[in-house]
């Protein structure tokens, strides 16, 4: 299992000890919609903030992961609830790994449900 496949893991089953053990204590996490933790102390502070503000995660289904040197990516899609809604959406990470953790993720969702585009193409 990489870290990624881990640090995913560990949010499954709200285990911030997980989550953090695939972190280095001086990580960078990004969410995709702006905030930035900065460390073990942060990470752990959004995690209790999330889980207290009735945050779950229904299923977080990776489609693609890739594990090259010290980086892993993974496409992905995250299905929760927060504050009683549920909802859905697909996104993408980039992790940077250093010594064996993640030292900076950064996460990205598609702002709009992904279709099949049936239009006519035509060169530019």
């Amino acid at each position: 299992m990489t870290l990624l496949e881990r640090y995913i893991a560990g949010w499954r089953r709200y285990d911030t000890n997980a989550i953090l053990a695939t972190l280095t204590t001086d990580c960078v996490v990004i969410e995709s919609f702006g905030p930035v933790y900065r460390g073990h102390p942060w990470v752990k502070c959004w995690i209790a903030a999330w889980v207290a503000e009735k945050g779950r995660v229904i299923n977080w289904t990776i489609h693609d992961l890739q594990s090259l040197g010290d980086v892993e990516t993974a496409e992905w899609t995250f299905h929760y609830t927060w504050r009683g809604e549920e909802k859905s959406f697909n996104g993408s990470t980039i992790a940077k790994l250093h010594e064996g953790k993640i030292s900076y993720l950064r996460e990205y969702a598609a702002t709009a449900p992904l279709y099949d585009w049936q239009g006519e193409w035509r060169p530019l």
